[in-house]
């Protein structure tokens, strides 16, 4: 017992040496970090690269060093404060190797260096590889420049899906599937061995847009005709020498050779280089701008599943629909807030906490004070995603954004073929006509399956009679362009699902309007989940041992895997891991572009 009490007083006592010296770290980091530790003559240097997240990582041990820098509004809300610092005359973009498939967060980044640009202050951009998103990237800025030894690799854009069909008939498992929409193609994955004409034809619409968006923007960027870009692009990849005489870059230089040519380009300023990590720090006021009015933005970040907020080891963020009714309550009763504006970053997940998740943002239109609802997609909004965003005034997308997919999908997986073929038998006692619907050895009967797609229907029309009113049009015509199919968000604009193209900026800018704030004024982001204090990250490591060996290994997977293969194995096994037996899923279909 005394051995017991040791060891818990020691643990007390190093837990309290924890919090102590992460206070310390924290008030030395917030003294240090202000907007006077900016020099003159400033190159602001920003290395966007990996995943572009949402929400930063709050563990305990990463708190003190954790800023919004490392998020897409952290990359973005910095180089607005740079437009407007005139201690910062340059910026210096250095794009690393993305491994996310989507693109709507790299357009978000590159209009916003567009939008620098327009402060008349230079950007320059170094390639020390240059793939499609990398380049993409760098288009935007002055000048481009291109590591000697590197090779541009653009080849335009190819989407990669998997079947596992004939990889189930193997093993002796029947997936019993059934979905509404001949899009909905999530279900494709387990029951085909090939694409469908549907499937196909949604798959090549996707490719083609994305292509053409990368298209665009490269010749916009570099004063090349669309046509010229198209032919590069066939001609591609290319060595250094050879990207140079196609005016792909503009020069080739090693690191150290930079400050020359931003020196150059900023009129012969000796170069003081400040790393975005800390430019971050500096707040507005010091640039003279306080904001008055408060703005309230809601993460809806990851699969959506009943209950509580949490992290999967595989499929990573899990948005709980529990957790965002807390979060949409709370931003709902400040008398302060004036607006609110809804990031989805979803594919969607489960079907009924995804219409709690909508009526509770419903509600929150017609609250006084009655306060507009704007809608911002990132990457994906897809399925549950779009179906929670139907409640927005306004919905805002990246051009690249994958959102629609107004479709639903539910079934089981019939293993008891593959216990056989491991000698392994399953049996059963039941009462009740239906008791063993879900049964894992044996398909649904003809009664059965009647009854669940009699549910599935009934929620069907349920979320096209929604869209049908939440984009003032009708159910017909809704179901036209629904059937469980993906659009890049400039296509949802052209069918009508979709309301403006651009990201979080856009969408402020919409809600400022609608809220009658002035254009030019800068408001207070209140922004939910609120940033945990180290005290609750640390009873949560301590609380929740589990969790945090969740995200370790998650952290660990992604080391071995890299984020594409893992995303692709997350989207595998998410239906088992996530969602209850028999759950009909408003989820979106499995789709890479790469």
């Amino acid at each position: 017992m005394a051995f017991k009490r040791g060891v818990a007083l020691l643990l007390g006592l190093l837990g309290l040496a924890v919090l102590v010296s992460a206070a310390g770290m924290t008030m030395l980091y917030l003294m240090v970090g202000s907007g006077g530790s900016v020099p003159a003559n400033a190159t602001l240097v920003v290395r966007p690269g990996a995943e572009l997240l949402e929400l930063p990582s709050y563990d305990v041990l990463q708190l003190v060093q954790a800023s919004d820098a490392h998020t897409i509004r952290g990359l973005v809300e910095s180089l607005r404060k740079a437009k407007a610092d005139a201690r910062v005359r340059a910026v210096l973009l250095r794009p690393q190797a993305f491994e996310s498939p989507f693109w709507a967060k790299v357009q978000e980044l590159r209009d916003a260096i567009v939008d620098f640009r327009a402060s008349g202050k230079p950007v320059v951009a170094f390639l020390e590889y240059g793939g499609n998103r990398e380049y993409y990237l760098a288009s935007a800025a002055d000048k481009v420049f291109l590591l000697p030894t590197a090779t541009l690799d653009l080849v335009g854009v190819a989407n990669y899906e998997l079947f596992l069909r004939g990889t189930l008939d193997w093993v002796g498992t029947y997936p019993d599937l059934l979905h509404i929409g001949d899009y909905k193609t999530a279900v494709n994955t387990f029951t085909e061995k090939t694409m469908t004409p549907a499937h196909r034809e949604m798959a090549e619409s996707l490719t083609r847009d994305q292509y053409q968006q990368l298209v665009r923007a490269v010749a916009d960027g570099r004063r090349k005709s669309e046509s010229d870009v198209r032919a590069l692009f066939d001609q591609g990849p290319f060595l250094p020498d050879e990207a140079l005489r196609q005016g792909l870059v503009d020069e080739l230089a090693y690191e150290d050779e930079l400050d020359d040519h931003v020196r150059e380009l900023d009129g012969g300023n000796d170069v003081r280089q400040i790393d975005v990590n800390d430019y971050a720090q500096v707040g507005w006021p010091s640039l003279g701008l306080t904001p008055r009015s408060r703005v309230a933005v809601i993460y809806a970040a990851g699969t959506i599943v009943s209950g509580r907020s949490t992290y999967d080891p595989v499929n990573g963020p899990v948005l709980g629909a529990d957790t965002i009714i807390e979060h949409i309550r709370e931003a709902r009763a400040d008398q302060q807030v004036k607006a609110i504006v809804l990031r989805v970053d979803s594919p969607g997940g489960s079907s009924t906490a995804s219409d709690m998740i909508w009526r509770e943002l419903t509600i929150s239109k017609d609250v006084e004070p009655r306060r507009p609802l704007i809608v911002s997609m990132s990457d994906l909004a897809a399925s549950g995603g779009y179906y929670i965003a139907m409640a927005g005034d306004v919905i805002v997308a990246e051009p690249g954004t994958l959102t629609g997919s107004i479709g639903i999908y539910t079934g089981k997986f019939v293993t008891g073929g593959t216990y056989d073929k491991l000698g392994a038998n399953i049996e059963s006692t039941s009462v009740g006509a239906h008791a063993e619907m879900y049964s894992p050895d044996r398909r649904f009967t003809p009664i059965e399956r009647k009854k669940v797609m009699e549910s599935m229907q009934a929620f069907y029309d349920q979320f096209v009679e929604k869209a049908a009113d939440a984009r003032q049009t009708t159910p017909e015509k809704i179901d036209q362009i629904a059937q469980g199919r993906v659009w890049t968000g400039e296509q949802a604009r052209q069918v009508g699902l979709v309301d403006q193209l651009g990201g979080l900026q856009v969408a402020l800018a919409v809600a400022k309007q609608r809220a009658n704030i002035p254009a030019d004024e800068e408001v207070e982001l209140v922004i939910y989940p609120r940033r945990r204090t180290v005290y609750e990250a640390l009873s949560e490591r301590l609380d929740d041992p589990v969790g945090t060996h969740s995200r370790a290994a998650a952290e660990a997977l992604g080391a071995l895997l890299g984020t594409a293969d893992r995303r692709a194995i997350s989207a595998l096994l998410a239906p088992a891991r996530l969602f209850r037996s028999g759950e009909i899923l408003a989820h979106m279909p499995y789709v890479f572009l790469r």
